[in-house]
């Protein structure tokens, strides 16, 4: 038999064995029965025709498929679902696909809001695997040379993946430390140190697990990782054209891990299998996987720029959001059409996808983009009790996940500390993100606002069952700028993404410390931004709230001042493995050391709102609007770890501070000062020694331990 694009032998393929059957609406997508038969179902309620094409042989062209089953509508449709079983289906053991798609033909001409591709193979949006391009960016990688052509793909008879006796940490979400990472740029830098094959890679990062334990971190936020097309822009002339898509957000396939993910261009088996291997890696480290999903629009585009995939051809009006305009995709999404998740069966494709990826992955949780988009009816006007959203939070098998919304979308709908969520949703706090950015540069005004932020952001989530953890806090992440240039850039600075500037966020609450940029920076300033930097570091990991740290930001990466670097694949996003060394017993020691101090000590990270026993705010000018001051002590009350007096000092001169008595027998021991140089910066033991006063340095922050 014919060598298969995976390198499996191929079984010998005699289609007249095949047996086919009116199949079974029941289970979307393909389902394996019996001994060696699968049924196929599909969602296309408009249609008036459906084929189903399957390739036995991996050698063959989409154009040559080995079967092609037209669909009776009176014998092989049930209400909308179109469906048909396969029984003798040729196995192959691992590494063999079955791969299939299907052609769907609609009323000539098309009603409005239809779009009929009847000539275009059509992937099933419940497809396992994605066959198609296999290296990031390289069309060449294509199997069978067809550059542009994606299928879905079955693999039948593969070796059960071995997890080992490794079970998801289930990490009490008080505990939670997250890391946002994106897959292609962690390791994609030569100065990963891996072989070029393996850059980039799921497996690549579970290489490089042992810097996620150095780091301190407990969970990762993977950016998208189903499947998508990295080379999007591409498909036509235009300002963007030199970029590739290495954020992910442009999802094609909700059940599919990103193909060219796979190690050494392996291919869709190999992406599934190496995702594994990486879950069962950060779990056996006691780190669990988060997802970044992406349900509120898909990558096909609109009809200006299409890239047709699975659901414009399939059922158009039902899978979007459309209106009767010269632009008929409804966009609340920014990125041309918005996925319209509270249709009865778009639901059920979200819901079937984030438990496939939990039952087949082990992932341990979600964070979904623009989730206030998921929260629109169908004709886009916001919903009280989204239908979506209540069910995911009610889900028996997403009940042990950590969910978080990006609660906002682009159409305006800001529901931060408002999100429906059934005391399940945690939010993005982007409050939070505004709020400590301003602080520490100094702005007026703000601790009132500082102080209820970093305590848990009661005002807004101390409501129902809803718990301090409910309020994701960061203050950078994979949009925006980095921590280092969140002190290195007054401006935006994104002409390389080909909008003269035009795109990325203008406000972004920065302050470049006295100099634009990186070049001729005196020592003065230099200084100045790492303290700076130390100085939000500190904020974010002594908050109530569960915190998330930005990749590259433990050492300083810089993007250069662009803060929307979505399609650089390149120095720009990736990570720099040498300048991490450079800074592991600087700023790195600094970052990694606050991560742990957070983790180990009781009384950050709690599951309960603060109380007025459990904090005494040093502070009797709370309407002092010039005020950049503020000190407090979380008390030890039996939690273990010794009281903590923290002090925030964004001012441009020393402040005198009086600190507390210490409980009875200890003394204040130093744990951080930022104004002083590293190692002295973080002492994790504690430094004796602090007296009954402390000046605290201009743009300086303090945190002593009772002991």
């Amino acid at each position: 038999p014919a060598q298969s694009n995976n390198c499996a032998p191929q079984p010998q393929i005699n289609v007249d064995d095949i047996r086919i059957s009116p199949g079974s609406p029941d289970a979307m997508g393909p389902t394996p029965v019996g001994d060696r038969g699968v049924n196929f179902a599909i969602f296309a309620s408009c249609a008036t025709s459906v084929d189903l094409c399957v390739y036995f042989d991996e050698a063959s062209t989409s154009r040559q498929p080995s079967l092609r089953i037209p669909l009776d509508g009176d014998v092989n449709r049930t209400g909308d679902t179109w469906h048909v079983r396969l029984d003798n289906i040729p196995r192959g053991g691992d590494g063999y696909l079955v791969r299939y798609g299907y052609l769907v033909a609609g009323d000539e001409p098309a009603r409005k809001g239809d779009r009929w591709h009847p000539d275009h193979l059509l992937a099933d949006p419940y497809a396992p695997l994605v066959e198609g391009r296999r290296v990031f960016g390289d069309h060449s990688s294509s199997p069978n040379g067809e550059e542009k052509i994606w299928m879905g793909a079955i693999q039948f008879d593969a070796t059960p993946f071995d997890w080992g006796g490794v079970t998801p940490p289930g990490l009490p979400p008080q505990d939670l430390v997250i890391y946002e990472l994106t897959t292609r740029a962690f390791t994609n830098d030569a100065s990963s140190g891996l072989n070029p094959g393996r850059r980039g890679s799921f497996l690549g990062i579970a290489d490089k697990v042992q810097h996620l334990v150095d780091a301190g971190v407990n969970a990762v936020e993977l950016l998208p990782v189903f499947h998508f097309d990295e080379m999007e822009f591409q498909r036509s002339p235009n300002p963007r054209d030199h970029m590739h898509n290495t954020w992910g957000y442009s999802t094609l396939s909700f059940f599919a891990p990103m193909t060219p993910y796979a190690s050494e261009g392996a291919g869709p088996a190999a992406a599934a299998r190496e995702f594994k291997t990486m879950v069962k890696t950060l779990h056996a480290a006691g780190i669990e996987v988060l997802l970044d999903v992406v349900y509120n629009h898909t990558g096909e585009g609109t009809d200006q720029m299409p890239n047709t995939f699975s659901f414009r051809g399939l059922d158009n009006k039902a899978y979007y959001m459309m209106e009767e305009s010269a632009h008929p995709y409804k966009n609340y999404t920014g990125c041309g059409n918005t996925f319209n998740c509270n249709h009865p069966m778009v639901q059920r494709l979200v819901l079937d996808s984030l438990r496939h990826w939990v039952d087949e992955y082990h992932v341990d949780g979600f964070r979904f983009d623009l989730t206030s988009a998921m929260c629109r009816d169908q004709n886009g006007e916001p919903m009280t009790s989204p239908p979506v959203i209540r069910e995911i939070a009610k889900d028996p098998v997403l009940a042990r996940t950590k969910l978080f919304a990006e609660p906002w979308d682009c159409g305006g709908l800001y529901q931060v500390g408002t999100f429906p969520n059934w005391d399940r949703w945690g939010e993005w706090n982007g409050k939070y993100r505004d709020c400590v950015r301003r602080w520490i540069k100094g702005d007026a005004g703000l601790k009132s606002e500082f102080a209820k932020r970093i305590s848990g952001s009661s005002d807004m989530y101390h409501v129902n069952a809803r718990k301090p953890y409910h309020s994701l806090n960061f203050i950078t992440a994979h949009d925006g700028f980095t921590m280092r240039d969140l002190v290195s850039y007054n401006l935006k600075h994104n002409d390389a993404n080909g909008e003269q500037n035009r795109d990325g966020c203008n406000d972004n609450d920065s302050w470049n410390c006295g100099h634009e940029g990186e070049d001729g920076v005196s020592d003065g300033v230099k200084s100045l931004r790492w303290r700076q930097m130390r100085n939000m570091h500190l904020a974010l990991m002594i908050s109530q709230g569960t915190p998330m740290v930005l990749m590259g930001d433990e050492y300083g990466h810089t993007r250069g001042g662009n803060n929307n670097t979505y399609g650089h694949d390149n120095a720009l996003n990736n990570f720099n493995w040498d300048k991490l060394e450079h800074q592991r017993d600087g700023y790195f020691r600094f970052h990694s050391g606050m991560v742990k101090f957070r983790v180990a000590h009781p009384l950050l990270g709690r599951a309960e709102f603060l109380t007025d026993q459990d904090v005494t705010w040093h502070e009797d000018n709370w309407d002092n609007h010039e005020s950049c001051f503020l000190a407090f002590t979380l008390h030890d009350r039996g939690q273990g770890g010794g009281d903590l007096y923290l002090a925030f000092n964004s001012h441009e001169f020393f402040v005198d501070a009086a600190l507390p008595p210490p409980p009875g027998g200890k003394t204040w021991h130093r744990v951080v000062d930022t104004n002083l140089p590293s190692p002295e910066d973080f002492t994790p033991e504690g430094k004796p020694g602090c007296g009954a006063r402390y000046n605290v340095a201009p743009r300086g922050s303090l945190m002593l331990q009772a002991k």
